[in-house]
């Protein structure tokens, strides 16, 4: 027996190293030298070969902002926000789905044992009753193998592919870890600019009941028109209107906040704390960003393991087309009783290999293959789709920063100037040189300005938070020269 099975193991391990389809080489990724938004856009056709790593650290970002409540409420996402277990849920499932595809490269072994007992009718049709016996027993206790010789590749291509799909998995984990982390960020400097805002009208609400007092007093006293009074009582009732309007988007803010670090609204509760409306402290940017900080980005990541796992698929689908070969094996004892099931004589065993190769399937093994072909070319086309949206991220943030540095001081000046311009048209309405529309424009003018200030800062901290995003999850400020 050992001289046919010795050739035959041989002649399988031979084959078992082939493997049809393509082989994965990860394509080319559009790239630019550098940021048109920081340095001088060079116009550039090439493709680079990226190497897109989720596994970089990106620690606690949320901390350069120095902000000890932002950073609370940043600890209490990962251990409850639900979104996230249920991405690190999706990658347990995608490992254990290695460890099953795997299972793939080893033998299946099975047994059934039975015990029956027959005895032959006496009165059967067509059977003499002299040949009729008192029952005869069977004892059988067999083992059963089998296992498909992966000739072609493609059960080791099935793991590859699922392990390629975990790797993507725990890609879409830091992907999700890193939006979710952003979206409190977010939220939370939302919540501080409603409370600016809301401070701020608050305080002018206080203001305009203090002017429509001092109008009612000059109207009763002759010294004004009842249109001031009317005027002023406009001005205070759409002050607050937008006070109240404020509390509206502050709230529901909050209760965005509570869901992402996973408690009900009615348990959440977060005290006002007012944006400072001196120019917001905020952590620098580099002035180089080098386009392979992109690789940092773990939607990226993941999208470069989708596309490798869809090569896999194409290598899958093109092993239908060759000869299957399974090795089965089969033994053990049967026995006419118990105490002759276990004797050596009642030994058995048979072993053989099969062949099977499918003839003709009308098209569906080329149609499975063109659809693998189908499934890659879109893979590649979201992978770089994927880093494309990258660029534009990063870049429509830093013009942001940039715009809103200038755009702030520019505001702060206007807001002094109304500021200004509002106490003098109140003194001189008060000595009677004005009429009160040019204090209620004045008061207008003023209250736009002072909330178009707060609005800036929110926007700046908004985009100082997505850039820190589409750049993979911050960057070490100490080896990096600052702006």
């Amino acid at each position: 027996m050992n001289k046919y099975l010795l050739p035959l193991s041989a002649a399988v391990l031979l084959l078992s190293g082939c493997m049809v389809g393509p082989k994965y080489t990860r394509p080319t990724a559009p790239l630019a030298p550098d940021f048109k938004e920081l340095t001088n856009w060079k116009e550039s056709d090439g493709w680079k070969v990226a190497q897109p790593d989720s596994t970089l650290i990106r620690g606690k970002w949320w901390e350069l902002y120095g902000d000890p409540k932002l950073n609370e409420l940043e600890e209490q996402v990962e251990p409850s926000n639900q979104s996230l277990k249920i991405a690190e849920a999706n990658f347990r499932e995608a490992r254990a789905a290695i460890r099953f595809n795997r299972a793939a490269e080893a033998p299946t072994i099975g047994t059934s044992p039975s015990i029956s007992a027959v005895r032959d009718s006496a009165n059967q049709p067509y059977f003499s009753p002299s040949l009729a016996n008192n029952g005869t027993g069977s004892f059988t206790l067999p083992f059963d193998l089998n296992y498909e010789v992966d000739l072609w590749g493609r059960v080791r291509r099935t793991v590859t592919a699922s392990r390629e799909q975990a790797q993507a998995s725990a890609a879409d984990l830091e992907t999700a870890r890193l939006s979710l982390h952003a979206e409190v960020a977010i939220d939370y400097f939302e919540v501080r600019s409603a409370d600016a805002q809301k401070k701020l009208l608050d305080d002018t609400v206080a203001a305009y009941r203090q002017a429509l007092e001092l109008t009612v007093n000059r109207f009763e006293g002759g010294a004004a028109p009842e249109s001031d009074v009317a005027q002023a009582k406009t001005q205070l009732d759409a002050a607050r209107v937008q006070a109240s309007e404020i509390t509206v988007q502050r709230a529901q803010y909050e209760h965005a906040l509570a869901i992402l670090i996973g408690k009900p609204p009615a348990a959440f509760n977060l005290q006002p704390i007012p944006l400072n409306l001196q120019p917001p402290a905020m952590p620098s940017i580099p002035v180089v960003l080098p386009a392979q900080l992109l690789e940092r980005r773990p939607d990226i990541a993941s999208a470069e393991r989708h596309m490798a796992a869809a090569n896999e698929q194409i290598g899958i689908a093109q092993a239908a087309y060759y000869p299957t070969l399974n090795l089965s094996a089969a033994a053990g004892f049967e026995g006419s009783s118990l105490l002759n099931w276990f004797n050596w004589p009642s030994r058995f065993w048979a072993v053989g290999p099969g062949l099977s190769e499918t003839l003709f399937d009308a098209g569906r093994r080329r149609a499975t293959t063109d659809t693998a072909k189908a499934g890659y070319d879109s893979a590649v086309a979201n992978y770089r789709q994927t880093v494309l949206t990258s660029f534009q991220q990063v870049e429509d943030n830093i013009v942001v920063l940039h715009v809103l540095q200038t755009e702030s001081a520019q505001q702060h000046e206007a807001t002094g100037s109304a500021e200004k311009a509002l106490q003098l048209f109140q003194n001189r309405y008060e000595g009677g040189v004005d009429t009160y529309l040019q204090v209620v424009t004045s008061q207008t003018t003023a209250l736009a300005n002072e909330r178009n200030d707060i609005d800036i800062m929110r926007r700046q901290f908004e985009a100082n938070v997505l850039l820190i995003k589409a750049l993979g999850g911050g960057w070490d400020v100490t080896t990096l020269p600052k702006l």
